[in-house]
């Protein structure tokens, strides 16, 4: 092997050895004192534990990094799409699903074999999610976009039936990874079969199928293997979902660029990942270990490691596809107005005025309590409006100035970084006012902003730079909020109510407060609506129109950060909206930026009251909370738009 060829692998190996290293280092400090210390007489209560718990723990933390890094590699690489994943894609949570369905309703399903309702699952959710794609010709953004809603339909449907979330390693035995070995090392031989035919693909789909390759089959095995590994996982241990996207875009980063390196590497840096994670989880939480989530201090450790390596990331698809505009008619827009207003009052005059008697049975407000009710019922209706509007206008926003058809406060970390600030707040300031939380959320969301302006700034805002500085970054966030809600303090109750996006705690002062500062950020929307039409035809043309450049970004991206933090204060992190709205109003037919914004105001707020009516009345007496309604009534009508060619 070649000095060339040496330097070629320095990198992966180095962060492999450094991960491995570090991994053992914890490990060590875990065993070592077991293993050094004279044998106990009768039951060696320590040596027992280390052997029937912490060692398979370990092993199978290894072999999941692995099977799942390994399948992230095999999307990526034969999707030629840098965001694809097993989480990205919804695989995961397709899998997580159906065993939580199976295990409700149809535990007999459990007889065939967990592996099999998982792989089922897993399947299923792939097939939908590549149905969509299809239609628009499997570009990455479509791809990945139809995976996140997917993955986020499934992940609420799951929450709302068993309210937890399996993404932990605890009670762990010897027969899980004995019985996941041999599984995964079928798999991981199929997948050894596939580095040179997945190779020929760098020459493209005519030069691949010239030398005999069958770009088709290919694809399917390769697809199949990887959505295999991921179910296994699943199956095995539940959702670990930052391994499959930041392993192999680390093994890529430090220089593995063909499929071989790609797929060693990527495998091997996320079973060091997962063990390092693990085993910090294991010896630093202590007693806590069984609560605190590993994917989530995986995202801690390994979302550092991304976002330094990624001013190296060489962008394959530098530009996103925007969507093809139909042609429209003059006056659609106003023809359009009139039935999306009436159906955002129809949901207004749901959501204020039908509801649960005290037996159960639907009933319309009697005016003789009007009063008593409303004052109870309204703020949690107009703080539902208010806060679906704002993520609405502010997916809008990132959307056009950005380009990129997957922004939205969800999924760049903008509603993270809100939420990280008022956990902040609470932690820290004894009694937090309503002036305070806005401020603390305002300056989290802000934060996020800023480093991702910061770190796309020098490729132009490229998408996938965007896309995966904003997924690391929430990811990180929402670890570190995962951990603090997971140390048994009593606010931490209050935190996973309201992360879960409930109005179970707004009141009439919170409801006006947001309201207020949600229409005055609105309208100052609304009137930057020129910038907005100007943007998306590219830096050139802004410039030559007389745009401000960074001027017009900088105040855009702060004004979507405000509308987050508003949103975010009133009813917690709400999921999907912020990506799902503008989408219906593009695809409704609103085209330009101010009749766009207006009509994601709409269909947000809209949707958003809905789902907390839905909340509040379907599962009565209890309570659903808003955000996980919000997804499962929002994605299928995204999904259908998206079926639709562009």
């Amino acid at each position: 092997m070649t000095t060339a060829r040496l330097g070629h692998h320095a990198g992966p190996a180095a962060i492999a050895a450094a991960l491995a290293v570090i991994a053992a280092l914890v490990a060590w400090l875990q065993v070592g004192p077991v293993l050094q210390a004279a044998p106990a007489e009768g039951y060696d209560i320590a040596r027992m534990v280390l052997l029937y718990a912490t060692l398979p723990r370990m092993a199978t933390a290894l072999l999941a990094g692995a099977a799942l890094a390994l399948s992230g590699a095999l999307f990526q690489q034969v999707l030629r799409n840098p965001l694809a994943s097993p989480t990205t894609l919804g695989i995961s949570a397709g899998a997580n699903l159906a065993l939580a369905v199976a295990t409700l309703f149809f535990p007999a399903l459990l007889g065939f074999g967990r592996d099999l309702v998982a792989l089922a699952g897993s399947a299923l959710a792939a097939g939908v999610v590549f149905a969509i794609g299809a239609r628009r010709g499997f570009s990455p953004f479509s791809l990945v976009l139809s995976g996140l809603v997917v993955g986020l339909w499934c992940g609420a449907f799951s929450a709302v039936l068993l309210l937890l979330n399996e993404r932990y390693l605890v009670s762990l035995r010897w027969d899980i990874p004995l019985s996941l070995l041999p599984k995964l090392g079928a798999v991981a031989v199929v997948s050894g079969l596939l580095m040179r035919p997945l190779s020929l693909l760098d020459l493209g789909e005519g030069g691949a199928s010239s030398l005999g390759v069958s770009v088709t089959q290919l694809r399917f095995v390769a697809v199949a293997a990887a959505v295999a590994l991921a179910a296994f996982v699943t199956s095995a241990v539940g959702v670990i979902g930052f391994i499959g996207l930041v392993a192999p875009t680390l093994a890529r980063l430090a220089g593995a660029h063909r499929p071989r390196e790609l797929l060693v590497w990527s495998s091997l840096i996320g079973a060091a990942l997962l063990w390092l994670a693990d085993g910090a989880v294991q010896y630093f939480a202590g007693a806590f270990s069984d609560f605190l989530p590993t994917g989530a201090v995986t995202a801690i450790f390994g979302s550092p490691l991304l976002l330094l390596l990624l001013p190296r990331l060489k962008i394959r698809h530098r530009g996103v596809e925007a969507p093809r505009q139909r042609v429209r008619r003059r006056g659609l827009d106003r023809r359009l107005a009139l039935p999306v207003l009436l159906a955002l009052l129809l949901a207004l005059a749901v959501g204020l005025l039908l509801g649960r008697g005290l037996d159960g049975g639907w009933t319309w407000l009697d005016p003789r309590a009007a009063n008593d009710i409303l004052s109870l019922r309204a703020p949690k209706v107009f703080a539902a409006l208010a806060s679906g509007a704002a993520l609405a206008v502010a997916g809008t926003i990132l959307q056009r100035l950005t380009g990129n058809e997957m922004a939205s406060p969800e999924v760049l970390g903008i509603s993270a970084g809100a939420t990280f600030g008022v956990v902040v707040a609470v932690f820290v300031v004894a009694t937090p006012g309503l002036s305070a939380q806005l401020g603390f959320a305002a300056l989290g969301s802000l934060g996020v902003l800023a480093i991702i302006f910061l770190m796309g700034l020098r490729s132009g805002l490229a998408p996938e730079r965007v896309l995966l500085a904003g997924i690391a970054l929430g990811a990180m966030v929402d670890a570190v909020v995962g951990i603090l809600s997971a140390t048994g303090d009593p606010r931490a109750i209050f935190l996973m109510r309201w992360m879960s996006g409930s109005t179970y705690n707004v009141d009439a002062a919170t409801a006006g407060a947001v309201a207020v500062v949600a229409a005055v950020l609105i309208g100052i929307a609304v009137s930057a609506r020129r910038w907005l039409d100007i943007l998306p035809l590219g830096a050139s043309a802004a410039t030559a129109l007389g745009l401000p450049l960074t001027v017009a970004r900088l105040m855009l991206f702060g004004l979507a950060g405000l509308l987050s933090a508003a949103a975010t204060l009133s009813v917690g992190p709400l999921s999907f909206i912020g990506l799902m709205a503008p989408h219906l109003a593009r695809e409704a037919g609103f085209i330009r930026a101010r009749p766009q914004m207006i009509a994601a105001a709409a269909f947000g707020g809209g949707l958003m009251v809905l789902a907390d009516w839905a909340g509040r009345a379907l599962a009565h007496p209890y309570q659903i909370p808003a955000g996980l309604v919000s997804a499962l009534i929002g994605a299928p009508f995204l999904m259908l738009m998206l079926r639709r060619k562009a």
